[in-house]
């Protein structure tokens, strides 16, 4: 079925809606994307419980709550869970969902019920702080699924970062799926080491994480791992030689022996949090009778490399360009050059200017024009330093961790990008210590974001999102792209806003003005074999569908809170309807309404529009 043909269809409908029910206090994100397996779909809350339901139905068959210890985490955050079959097994645990927590476990449950696998680990779990050495509550933990190949569980974590210099080590374990014995570790610091740290030794601390989804390949045996930065983000002349060599890229490993295949770097010496954020996106796409093995990295520079996955070469030309090399903080040091993909197109919106600065009313345009003239602003790169600077992209992005979604039989890649800035400054030891800067401390509830303390470097960081006193961006909309380029020859198909104005406003209010201007957006978009995208991701709480081809928008359906997932598709096991399925949790960072929903639609559709959308 194509995208014009189902054009022509019924609407979606809800099949069935699930809530999970009340949730901990906090900042809790539901950003699952659910699995299917057989006639169930599985999938986390943000506090880490497992829950099964009936995919045809949405009956919940199964709820696992993992006592996970909540104290000190600054994000409840899950978007995932994974899955693995022993081979030529059966019985108990012989199928098993396979998830990690914010308290930094790795546990497997039976599939069918849901009780935990006492074979695993030690009754079920393997503590993730091993070899860690000591680490603060809530400052090491796990929010994306692991990656699952050729029998190994691979994992990185999250670090509560900017805190101070020295927090826990950014290793890449595996385990083994069926034990939950560790198989091997990758520690930049010590590569050589790939078991255990000895008695009374750990892994090296303050080395690059990886906290977003990976990707495997089980053919090669491999598994694409995207970094971040070393700690702390914003000053970086502590960093040592293999920090520089890791960080913000994408590391390809083999599964078997832990040892890197090759490694890209999407940003240098990185002083501008430019996490690869982005799960790597592997296609194979064919090519004058030839199988070329692909692997597209998006970056939260808005910069997309496209590289061959088996040997890290670029499948579009990749250039050094000059970039700003000056220093504004002393004791740090500038690449000279970064990388960009100039035979695909940008995705981090055009330069910003004096002129570019906007406002709802003639005063805070005003505002935002004092504050971008009085700001240092170079481009892309411009470097951190005492006096105020602006950073765009943000550390929002360009893209985010919903990645790119591909069609590979029409040679389609779609994704979403934000245009948001950043006003930022770095602060001296003495000035953050005149405004109570400090690292997080155990038994602390503020949520990370804002002021950095770095602690045990030079200089904190105030980093602020570049809004006006009305609380609305100083640059000009949009703040959203929807896109789509060709994957044979790089070029932009089509590129559009994505998202209203109706639940945004000054002061967070909602304005119900449904003015296509770009409204912020988290989260991915999937895209099927008939042709359609669907993708949710925005402030104004709309799941819609696109044509993947030419971007025209076929249908939408509002959400009860904001949708801020990557939908996923599947077909009921017994009617064979197609589902498309979506977590509406909502986001503390855009200020979307916050819920516990998740919405199966069926389709097909004989007309795209709902009855609230068709004209009258």
């Amino acid at each position: 079925m194509d995208a014009n043909h189902a054009a022509k269809r019924s609407p979606a409908a809800v099949l069935w809606a699930y809530r999970t029910g009340d949730a901990p206090s906090g900042h809790v994100s539901f950003q699952a994307t659910p699995l299917q397996i057989a006639d169930a779909i599985y999938f986390c809350t943000g506090y880490n419980d497992v829950i099964a339901l009936d995919a045809e139905t949405g009956r919940e068959i199964w709820r696992r709550s993992l006592d996970v210890d909540l104290a000190d985490v600054a994000g409840l955050t899950c978007r995932g869970v994974s899955y693995y079959r022993i081979p030529e097994t059966s019985g108990v645990c012989a199928e098993r969902i396979i998830t990690a927590t914010l308290d930094a476990r790795l546990i497997a449950l039976d599939r069918r019920t849901g009780e935990l696998c006492m074979g695993f680990g030690h009754h079920g779990a393997v503590s993730l702080l091993e070899g860690m050495g000591p680490v603060t509550k809530g400052y090491y933990y796990v929010t994306s699924p692991p990656a699952i190949v050729r029998g190994r569980i691979v994992l990185g974590g999250w670090v509560t970062d900017g805190q101070y210099w020295g927090e826990p080590s950014g290793v890449i374990r595996a385990f083994d799926a069926v034990n939950g014995r560790l198989a091997w570790a990758f520690d930049v610091g010590q590569p050589d080491q790939t078991g255990l740290p000895a008695p009374g030794e750990h892994y090296t601390r303050a080395t690059p994480n990886s906290w977003a989804p990976m990707s495997a390949d089980e053919a090669m045996g491999m598994v694409y791992v995207p970094t971040g930065n070393a700690t702390p983000d914003y000053f970086g002349g502590q960093r040592r030689p293999f920090d520089d060599a890791y960080s913000s890229s994408v590391v390809a490993i083999d599964v078997a022996t832990g040892r890197p295949r090759w490694t890209f770097q999407t940003t240098h010496h990185d002083l501008w949090d430019y996490d690869v954020a982005s799960q790597p996106t592997l296609v194979d796409l064919r090519v004058n009778g030839t199988v070329r093995r692909l692997l597209l990295q998006p970056t939260k520079r808005g910069e997309l490399f496209v590289l061959d996955r088996v040997t890290g070469q670029p499948a579009f030309p990749i250039v050094e360009y000059p970039v700003p090399a000056h220093g504004y903080a002393p004791g740090e040091r500038l690449a000279a050059t970064q990388p960009f993909s100039p035979a695909l197109p940008a995705f981090s919106g055009p330069e910003l200017t004096e002129d570019s600065m906007w406002g709802l009313t003639p005063i805070d345009e005003l505002w935002c024009r004092l504050r971008f003239r009085e700001a240092r602003y170079e481009g892309v790169f411009t470097p951190p330093g005492l006096t105020p600077y602006i950073q765009y992209p943000g550390y929002l992005g360009g893209f985010g961790w919903g990645s790119v979604s591909v069609d590979p039989a029409r040679r389609i890649a779609v994704f979403n990008t934000s245009r948001m800035a950043n006003h930022n400054q770095l602060l001296s030891r003495a000035e953050a210590e005149s405004r109570g800067i400090r690292a997080r401390r155990a038994g602390s509830t503020e949520f990370v974001g804002g002021a950095a303390a770095q602690e045990g470097t030079p200089f904190a960081a105030d980093i602020r999102p570049f809004l006006s006193p009305l609380g609305v961006p100083c640059q000009a909309p949009p703040y959203s792209m929807l896109s789509a380029i060709d994957l044979s020859s790089g070029k932009l198909l089509w590129h559009q806003p994505l998202g209203t104005a109706r639940d945004a406003g000054p002061w967070s209010l909602k304005l119900g003005l449904p003015l296509p201007m770009g409204s912020p957006s988290l989260g991915g978009a999937t895209t099927t074999a008939s042709g359609i995208t669907f993708i949710a991701a925005t402030q104004d709480r709309y799941l819609r569908a696109f044509d993947s081809r030419t971007g025209k928008q076929l249908w939408r359906s509002r959400l009860p809170a904001g949708g801020h997932a990557v939908p996923m598709t599947y077909l009921t096991p017994q009617t064979r309807r197609q589902v498309v399925i979506i977590a509406a949790g909502g986001s503390s960072l855009l200020k979307s309404k916050a819920g516990n929903h998740l919405l199966a639609y069926a389709l097909p559709m004989d007309d795209p529009r709902t009855p609230a959308d068709r004209p009258h």
